[in-house]
């Protein structure tokens, strides 16, 4: 219903990865190309690092619709708590290989014919491991001998690794030092600062349908102030703004709107999500970790942005 009322052609602030609304300020811009080169060169292994909240799987789903269909075929591993066999099953059934085997050597060698008769078609194959974070150290020792499936020029599968901070934490674990060495691109998102949240805003609604500022200046610091400039958190405090504005039949968002949202989500007083390795061990700091990050299970489960009929 407010979509009408508004005049909106689709839903602004949408809790999904809608790469139609990625805001192309200069650091996405960059880490768009990085991940675009690594896959178009053959470059093997490309990490993408960011915060929680602030795009990387958009990002992720901007890159690879970029590409021409017939031209790069994906694997989208968006579960990576997964066994090896899992993993590789999960991998081929993506790329629409039905597994004939369910054995590690039987994949392993389904994948590389696959692969081979790819090449020779001059396609790209890309296997793309969101929250890459979770994986284990087994499991990214097998995700780098992928790799090894190349030819004496080339390699065979590109493969982009995405998650939070936590995860170059993990590839400097000694264990896996070997993967590593074989990132040729790093690429890493950042918060918004004030003016790019004001344009990041502008900009989704622009492209929603609303040409007119419908927030008001005073309601768009408050947005920056309690999101830190996180977009995950901007959509969550826009989206429940523009629920509220309509149920008042506002046609503008006033601050007094944007400061009830901000107190109903419980966002008062939080400072950005820590992560708990940017802290020295300590009881104090286990504390302050969970009560900073208990806004992002929010933020994660959609649960408040499930009014898709509104």
């Amino acid at each position: 219903m407010y979509k009408s009322f508004f005049g909106l052609r689709a839903i602004p602030f949408g809790a999904s990865p809608d790469p139609r609304f990625l805001y192309m300020m200069p650091q996405i811009r960059e880490a768009l190309a990085c991940l675009q080169y690594g896959i178009a060169a053959r470059k093997g292994f490309v990490v993408l690092t960011g915060e929680v909240g602030t795009g990387k799987t958009t990002l992720l789903r901007a890159v690879l619709s970029s590409f021409a269909k017939d031209r790069v075929s994906t694997a989208f591993v968006f579960n990576p708590r997964l066994d090896v066999l899992d993993f590789l099953e999960f991998v081929l059934t993506d790329f629409g290989i039905p597994p004939l085997a369910r054995t590690k050597s039987g994949m392993l060698l389904q994948l590389n014919r696959w692969l081979i008769e790819r090449y020779s078609e001059r396609g790209l194959c890309a296997i793309v491991v969101d929250e890459a974070q979770n994986l284990s150290l087994e499991l990214l020792e097998e995700i780098r001998l992928l790799t090894n499936l190349e030819t004496s020029s080339d390699k065979l599968v590109q493969i982009v690794l995405s998650g939070q901070p936590e995860l170059e934490a993990k590839l400097r674990d000694p264990s896996v030092r070997q993967l590593r060495q074989r990132v040729a691109l790093w690429c890493r998102t950042n918060p918004l600062t004030a003016e790019e949240t004001q344009a990041y805003i502008a900009e989704r609604l622009r492209i929603a349908g609303v040409g007119y500022p419908l927030f008001a200046p005073e309601s768009v610091g408050l947005i920056y102030r309690y999101s830190k400039g996180v977009p995950r958190l901007i959509n969550l405090i826009c989206e429940h703004a523009l629920i509220s504005a309509y149920a008042e039949q506002s046609k503008s968002i006033p601050s007094r709107i944007v400061r009830l949202v901000i107190s109903d989500l419980d966002l008062e007083g939080l400072p950005f999500p820590v992560s708990p390795m940017a802290l020295p061990d300590s009881p104090e700091n286990d504390l302050t970790v969970a009560m900073v990050n208990t806004i992002m299970p929010l933020a994660d489960s959609g649960d408040y942005l499930k009014e898709r009929d509104i």
